[in-house]
């Protein structure tokens, strides 16, 4: 074992404690993991780090396989995966600002293409299984991140800001950029999995992921093709999507079990979402 190795292996063992795992038993099954509220005026930001909302696929690394929210493995190249720590890790595999498409295409491919897994990095920002607050855990997973000293793994930067002035001028420069938004972690939480106010995201138009259940059949111009998903939310409310889709997304639609996400501006008192509109396919049956 290398020194370097060594360094690590002392890290692991210092930092955790066997009280939580965000990984089901089962392979392929869902796991549980810390989810994002949308963030609402009126927040102390001075209680909570902020950093860049990457626009990459969440990937999550339990020490031996890199998985997909929905728990299927990624078909990450061996060299890739033989780099990362043996502890798990959440973050997002990410190429650049406004290339998700790519990067999605790339990490679903069932047999990995080298050349393209060298432009990939995986952006760690959460330490499941790790003692103490986020506070601590961010600096033990930058620590963790530098004595890897690999260029694909890297620690998402984390910086504070004082007034909500200062959040929104921050986000303003992000967007403008080519950023998606922002994330607030609050630095006193405790790890926790679900959807939690201690994660909160900040852009400039709310979005929300939500299941397909199943095609709903398009009318005149949209005969014989699929006029609206019905979708599902973790909330367990139903609602159609029928805006935001090309012509090529009417013809070959988001096969039932897939999640995608949409945009919308606020929702109804039942919950539904107003204005919704189509973003793109998160994650795969």
């Amino acid at each position: 074992m290398t020194q370097r190795r060594q360094i690590l292996a002392a890290a692991i063992a210092a930092l955790f404690v066997p009280v939580h795992t965000p990984l089901s038993a089962k392979s392929g099954s869902k796991l549980a993991v810390l989810l994002a509220k949308d963030y609402t005026s009126g927040i102390d930001v001075s209680k909570y780090w902020v950093s860049e909302k990457l626009d990459g696929v969440r990937a999550f690394w339990d020490g031996s396989a890199l998985r997909f929210r929905s728990g299927q493995a990624i078909a990450a190249p061996a060299w890739f995966v033989a780099k990362l720590p043996p502890m798990a890790l959440d973050g997002e595999l990410w190429l650049a600002r406004g290339q998700f498409d790519t990067l999605s295409g790339i990490a679903r491919k069932r047999v990995a293409l080298d050349a393209e897994w060298r432009g990939v990095s995986y952006q760690v920002f959460e330490l499941p299984n790790a003692r103490g607050t986020f506070d601590r855990r961010s600096a033990d997973l930058k620590s963790i991140v530098t004595t890897v000293g690999w260029q694909q793994l890297q620690w998402v930067a984390q910086f504070r800001v004082e007034s909500e002035a200062a959040l929104q001028a921050k986000l303003i420069e992000v967007v403008k950029a080519g950023g998606e938004g922002l994330v607030l972690h609050e630095a006193a939480s405790s790890y926790v999995t679900g959807r939690s106010a201690s994660l909160l995201k900040l852009k400039p138009v709310s979005d929300m992921d939500a299941t397909v259940v199943s095609h709903v059949e398009g009318k005149g111009k949209y005969a014989g093709q699929m006029g609206a998903l019905m979708l599902r939310s973790e909330d367990g409310i139903s609602f159609k999507l029928g805006t935001g889709f090309t012509d090529e997304q009417r013809k070959n639609p988001p096969s039932v079990g897939s999640v995608v996400s949409f945009s919308y501006r606020d929702v109804t008192p039942s919950g539904k979402p107003r204005f919704a509109s189509f973003l793109r396919v998160r994650s795969l049956p």
